[in-house]
């Protein structure tokens, strides 16, 4: 006789469903297909409707709207017959001044909160913020280096100051919804997000014996791929015991760090520079955004998230798989994709701005 088969009400636990703001963002958009992928009904807030069509491909509900300007598309969604209680949101979004739309951001997790008051479901609210809060750590080999945990004080750069603080006011309502802090390392794979500067840089400088980048060879470049950073939060989400997460920030990281001596190296064998790639002199400029990329030494320890839920990064690190993450970029920069253009776009504000 045949084992018996699982019935559709025993075989999965009952599916849930997640809003991400954000969604057409790098990291948003990685969040979509993670929850996508996890088997969750998932809902994603982009401003123009090309955007929803990209992620309609994915498989996400696209939901058209502007939370800076109002929430009526958000009230004739939860209106909607179809629209399911969302058990979590995720905030992927960043907006200068952080503070203010820090504000339109609380009046949609009102919202979505209240209406799943009324199934009797408290939302989670996943709380994008990163790494850099905690400022710079030593570079690899000096004295007393350690990494940081979500126990270091704060040190964001004056730049990302207004949203380090802002994030953590989601602690503020405990009575509509659960809430944690997100703070990933730089993130990289697919367009590459900031990491796409420094294949720029690379390809400006091909024909030419030797390239030169800012920095110390000693500076620590924690980062971790996209897809491993987006099953983090995914891992959050579906943690069984929710109190142990809500109130909590929690780093995430790839198990190990690399230098900036591991990417020369790395992105010499690739782009076949036969005088290596070497450290620019006191004085030299670099390539426009590259110092901003390369510039900031910092170690993270996220064995929070590790011991907790189990999550752990599978993705090659950027110096272990830099050829297909190189021919990735590349395949997204020729088809014009918006990511690319976007960091473009952020660089030359940044620089602008007098940030480099």
């Amino acid at each position: 006789m045949p084992p018996a088969q699982a019935t559709p009400d025993t075989a999965r636990a009952p599916k849930k469903a997640v809003f991400v703001t954000g969604a057409n963002g790098y990291i948003g958009s990685a969040v979509c297909r993670a929850f996508v992928r996890a088997g969750w009904k998932v809902y994603g807030l982009v401003r123009r409707p090309e955007a929803g069509k990209a992620l309609q491909a994915e498989e996400v509900t696209a939901v058209v709207g502007s939370i800076s300007v109002d929430l009526a598309f958000l009230d004739e969604l939860l209106e909607a017959r179809n629209t399911p209680v969302f058990d979590v949101v995720v905030s992927c979004t960043e907006q200068v001044p952080f503070d203010t739309h820090y504000g339109h951001l609380l009046e949609l997790f009102e919202k979505i909160a209240d209406c799943a008051h009324r199934a009797n479901v408290k939302p989670l609210v996943l709380m994008s913020s990163g790494c850099k809060d905690y400022g710079t750590t030593g570079v690899h080999g000096s004295p007393n280096l350690k990494p940081h945990t979500e126990e270091s004080p704060l040190d964001p750069p004056a730049v990302l100051k207004e949203r380090t603080y802002c994030c953590l006011k989601v602690f503020d309502h405990p009575e509509l919804f659960d809430a944690a802090v997100l703070r990933p390392t730089n993130v990289y794979g697919y367009d590459s997000s900031y990491y796409g500067v420094i294949f720029e840089a690379m390809k400006a400088g091909q024909g030419r014996t030797k390239v030169d980048v800012p920095g110390d060879f000693e500076t620590i470049l924690h980062g971790c791929h996209v897809d491993d950073c987006t099953e983090a939060y995914v891992a959050l989400a579906e943690h069984a015991t929710r109190s142990e997460v809500t109130g909590e920030c929690f780093n995430i990281s790839s198990h190990r760090y690399e230098t900036l001596a591991d990417f020369a190296r790395a992105l010499s064998d690739e782009f076949g520079f036969p005088g290596g790639v070497g450290s620019l002199l006191e004085g030299q400029r670099s390539y426009p955004g590259l110092e901003m990329v390369l510039g900031f030494s910092q170690w993270v320890d996220s064995a929070k998230i590790r011991r907790l839920t189990g999550w752990t990064d599978r993705r090659m690190l950027f110096t272990e798989n830099l050829h297909a993450y190189r021919l990735a970029y590349e395949a997204a920069a020729d088809r014009g994709d918006a990511g690319v253009a976007r960091i473009k776009g952020r660089v030359a504000d940044a620089l602008a701005g007098g940030m480099d």
